[in-house]
């Protein structure tokens, strides 16, 4: 009678989810570094936001968009790695870069670097087929951006 009770209120058929591509994964593994810390600001949101316009020439609202995919595809998503996965066999070594420069951005979001992030970062640079040394350059890059627009 409870499990009757508890489908009344669950729907019908699971919400569609594409299936991703290069982009909907870095969107995902952007969503899931920003919520790795239980802590999904309003300020890591809109760089999302932002990187996801910069890369694929989206406007704010198809952006928006976009990251809300990420955000369903992150919540039922595979490991990291899978996602990484899908980047490296879909993009060339450019793109992948830009990615994980991109992940990093969200890392240093809140000039705080939380070993949940770095973790994601590092798994997913490994599943990407990308160097430590292009990590550290990408982190570089990734900081570089971050004082360039306080000042």
């Amino acid at each position: 009678m409870l499990k009757k009770f508890f489908q009344a209120f669950r729907p019908d058929k699971p919400a569609f989810l594409p299936d991703p591509d290069a982009e909907l994964a870095l969107g995902a593994l952007l969503v899931r570094v920003a919520q790795s810390d239980r802590e999904y600001q309003v300020e890591e949101i809109s760089l999302i936001d932002r990187i996801l316009a910069r890369l694929y020439q989206h406007n704010a609202i198809e952006a928006a968009k976009v990251r809300a995919t990420c955000e369903k595809l992150h919540a039922a998503a595979p490991e990291t790695d899978t996602f990484g996965k899908l980047i490296r066999e879909t993009t060339d070594l450019e793109e992948r870069l830009a990615a994980l420069d991109a992940l990093w951005e969200v890392v240093l979001a809140d000039d705080q670097e939380r070993q949940g992030e770095l973790r994601i970062v590092e798994d997913a640079r490994k599943a990407m087929g990308l160097s430590y040394a292009d990590s550290q350059a990408a982190r570089a890059r990734a900081l570089n951006k971050d004082q360039n627009t306080d000042g």
